[in-house]
């Protein structure tokens, strides 16, 4: 019987699949790159951001949804908005933005993205600019300063109705508003409804108390909804979606301005080999539905926005490691040390338990076993054991089991690539900044097409250094 992690693979997945293959020699590849050249000339720990990913899943999305509209004869149009929370790098957000798309913000820094990608030609003023969040004066202050400088697009969702005053007071001229719906949670939360957004049952008297009557100042425009979850099959998806898709027909026959629904993000991404998602059903689904009501209340269809953040940058990292050692704590866990952290590089899988696309970029030729990955930190959270698709972790064996206990790795090590990481870690762990026991964050390449067309790789970034991290921390002046 073959026991090789080749046969493991083969026995529980369709492989090779798209993104994913082994190369003649042996080494697994991602997008048909070569992960061991890239190894070879960098070294690890290693992020690579294979940013032609990118306009792959914008497009994909594009198309996805021009099908569902042609399917429906639906009325209405579909705009692509990008999460910059997700990755705010300008080579992330400025890759994206080739794709005719739009974005949303988060956060008051944000709009200074903005001012900088429209001088650099990127953006236009037409471009729409949809404001998320909770915010504060300094937020909502550069909204109002986009707005004033001829941004024609640039919708403010309220997130309460506070929020309002402040564009009464400091926009000069007329001006698009949107509504964040307050979504109930689904009941495994610990609280019913979500701190984002007004109340749904607040907002039609609020828009007669407050947005009627003044159309010449501002025009309601936008009903947006986001579910944490994101866009399931379920009960709890749908009844969520039809509630705004009903407020928004209530709104409609009395505030003609409203023409859009936005849907927020929720686009789930690949971390298994064996992930399964019926992208077009779910869009086919959503489009129907949204006709069927408008239909029914006999009001026009909705513009129809989305703001995919994971599903936009998400599938284009991977972060590779080297196993550096092998423990055997006791009779039944082996540990493979990694030589970084995943608390600081990984931070969604200690902080939510976030499972990503695991696989050995070497090594499938040998025999598998169960093994827990650590991480070099002193902190006990600092561990990767379970895969999306099983509780488990399986990867090549190093040794022989006639070799001594905690024996050094000798030869080639085994190499460990994580992938479809590019959404959200280098956000929440800080980039650049002091990391848990001091780790350095890890070189970052690039790859990319050159303006000839051809793919090529650089070093964004060089690994952390202890004198960069000396001086934050005020032991260099």
């Amino acid at each position: 019987m073959n026991n090789s992690y080749t046969s493991l693979v083969n026995q529980t997945f369709h492989f090779p699949q798209e993104g994913f293959d082994l190369s003649e020699d042996g080494y697994l590849e991602f997008n048909d790159l070569n992960l061991k050249a890239l190894i070879d000339k960098y070294g690890t720990p290693l992020k690579i951001s294979y940013l032609p990913k990118i306009g792959k899943q914008i497009n994909k999305a594009k198309k996805m949804f021009a099908d569902a509209f042609r399917k429906h004869k639906y009325e209405g149009k579909y705009f692509y908005c990008y999460c910059t929370k997700s990755s705010h790098f300008s080579f992330v957000v400025e890759e994206a933005l080739k794709n005719e798309i739009h974005l949303e913000t988060s956060f008051a820094y944000d709009i200074e993205i903005v001012n900088r990608l429209y001088q650099r030609r990127k953006i236009t003023k037409e471009t729409f600019i949809i404001c998320n969040g909770y915010k504060q004066k300094n937020y909502t202050s550069r909204i109002a300063k986009l707005i004033n400088s001829g941004f024609k697009n640039v919708i403010p969702i309220l997130d309460n109705k506070e929020e309002l005053k402040a564009y009464r007071k400091n926009v000069k001229e007329p001006f698009k508003l949107g509504i964040r719906v307050a979504a109930e949670e689904e009941p495994t939360f610990p609280f019913y409804t979500s701190r984002l957004g007004i109340r749904p049952k607040d907002i039609l008297e609020f828009y007669v108390d407050e947005i009627e009557g003044y159309e010449d100042k501002f025009q309601l425009k936008m009903l947006h909804i986001f579910l944490n979850k994101g866009i399931k099959d379920d009960i709890y998806y749908w009844s969520e979606l039809n509630k705004i898709i009903n407020l928004y027909c209530q709104l409609k026959k009395i505030c003609p301005e409203l023409d859009s629904i936005n849907i927020g993000g929720g686009f789930p991404i690949k971390h298994s080999l064996g992930f399964e998602y019926d992208y077009q059903f779910m869009i086919n689904e959503i489009v129907g539905n949204i006709k069927k009501s408008c239909k029914k209340a006999k009001v026009p269809m909705p513009n129809i926005y989305t703001e995919f953040g994971s599903f936009t940058v998400g599938e284009s990292m991977a972060h590779i490691y080297s196993v550096t050692g092998q423990k055997n704590q006791n009779d039944r866990e082996c540990w493979y040390m990694i030589d970084s952290s995943f608390i600081t590089t990984l931070p969604d899988t200690w902080g939510i338990g976030e499972k990503f696309l695991m696989l050995p970029i070497n090594k499938w030729e040998n025999e598998y076993h169960r093994v827990v990955l650590g991480g070099i930190t002193c902190d006990s959270h600092d561990y990767y054991d379970s895969e999306e698709h099983i509780n488990e972790v399986f990867l090549p064996k190093l040794k022989n089991i006639s070799e001594s206990n905690d024996a050094p790795i000798n030869k080639e090590p085994l190499y460990v690539g994580f992938f479809h990481t590019g959404a959200y870690q280098d956000q929440i762990s800080g980039y650049g900044g002091i990391k848990h026991c001091l780790i350095p964050s890890p070189k970052h390449v690039i790859i990319e097409y050159d303006k000839n067309g051809k793919l090529i790789d650089w070093l964004y970034a060089k690994e952390q250094s202890a004198q960069s991290m000396l001086k934050i921390l005020g032991y260099l002046r």
